[in-house]
């Protein structure tokens, strides 16, 4: 992961929790599961928030202050 794709865990809760309440609203899924995955995670939204975010699909990005000179 390069500098500017390291999250504070406090943005990749923020991150992990809109997509999960997107997906709970039914958006559709960024990564293929299949019928087992599923039911292994118990179709689970931050369980699949989380499998995005770690493939790298996730459509939120973090805007940050620019830092003071």
């Amino acid at each position: 992961m390069s500098d500017e794709h390291k999250y504070t865990k406090y943005e990749k809760a923020r991150m992990i929790g809109s997509r999960a309440l997107q997906l709970s609203m039914g958006a559709p899924f960024l990564v293929k599961l299949n019928e087992a995955e599923l039911t292994a995670i118990n179709f689970d939204p931050i369980e699949i928030a989380m499998l995005e975010f770690d493939e790298g699909v996730l459509p939120i990005s973090v805007k940050r202050p620019k830092k003071a000179a």
